[in-house]
């Protein structure tokens, strides 16, 4: 490569990585200076306390009952949504009768934020006004007619986990029914000609072909339940929750800096979660990794 090349590429680089520098890589590192200290996030006294943070952090039952929820989210949200919309995907590329209807109507909760979808589903679910025990009461189950599903600490988070799934399918079947629409139609037409039938296609042919959509949807729907921040503060009314029943590492890591001024303790907590986050996304890019099929 000639000088004259490198000088052109180091100036588009500049101003990309002096960005990066600033706002993504001094903040990391000094994340992890702050994870070593006791300080209040509101003045300069800052003390180094060592890694009594992280002793504190791995003898907190509270953090340990927040991981436990994103774990759940990781182990539901993943082949719920998936299934889900692999199964509309499908549907919808079958050539059904009014299937663009569909697809936009799956699609609208993912273009509310998560504020609004929030504030909905808790109107939804209330006790006494909400739409769902209005239809439990019409179908005559009058034991749920006034069940709360937000304040009851065994019902909560299957709640949330049920409106992340609603608002979270239509995305994933878009980009399914993308991938769909991209395979060759002579795949399908051969193989119906040899006798096979919906589930050998979809088994056989979709999913191999679809692979590598399939794998960016179990790596974004990880990280999506190791976070789950503003549904949960939304709907628990930032308090993770009855009995802490629905609570998150993001919202216990708020909590503890900003309500409890324990900023190196929550720092400590983010460094943790950060490690946990790149874990799963590593394995997740692992153990997916198929030999790419060509068309």
């Amino acid at each position: 490569m000639k000088h004259g090349q490198k000088l052109f590429i180091f100036s588009f680089l500049v101003v990309p990585v002096t960005v990066y520098v600033i706002f993504v890589a001094v903040p990391y590192v000094t994340s992890m200076l702050v994870a070593f200290t006791k300080w209040r996030g509101l003045s300069m006294n800052i003390t180094f306390n060592g890694i009594n943070n992280f002793t504190k952090l791995f003898n907190d039952p509270n953090f340990w009952n927040a991981l436990s929820h994103n774990g759940i989210a990781l182990v539901v949200l993943l082949p719920v949504i998936i299934s889900i919309a692999l199964f509309f995907a499908f549907l919808f590329t079958q050539g059904i009768r009014g299937g663009g209807f569909f697809r936009i109507t799956f699609f609208f909760p993912q273009v509310m934020s998560a504020i609004i979808v929030g504030v909905l589903w808790s109107f939804v679910y209330h006790p006494t006004i909400g739409l769902l025990n209005g239809a439990l009461g019409i179908l005559g189950i009058q034991s749920m007619q006034s069940f709360p599903w937000l304040g009851d600490p065994d019902s909560v988070f299957g709640s949330i986990l049920a409106v992340t799934v609603w608002q979270a399918v239509g995305f994933y079947m878009v980009l399914f029914i993308t991938g769909m629409e991209s395979i060759p139609a002579h795949f399908y037409e051969a193989a119906r000609i040899d006798g096979a039938n919906s589930f050998v296609l979809f088994t056989r042919i979709t999913i191999p072909m679809l692979w590598e959509a399939i794998r960016t949807a179990i790596v974004f729907l990880a990280l999506g339940a190791m976070d789950m921040y503003a549904i949960v503060m939304i709907m628990t009314n930032g308090s993770g929750g009855p009995s802490r029943a629905a609570d998150v590492v993001p919202r216990y890591l708020t909590e503890s800096a900003f309500q409890n001024g324990e900023w190196g303790y929550a720092t400590a907590m983010a460094v943790v979660l950060m490690f946990i986050i790149l874990g799963i996304s590593i394995l997740s890019l692992r153990f997916t990794r198929r030999e790419v099929l060509e068309f």
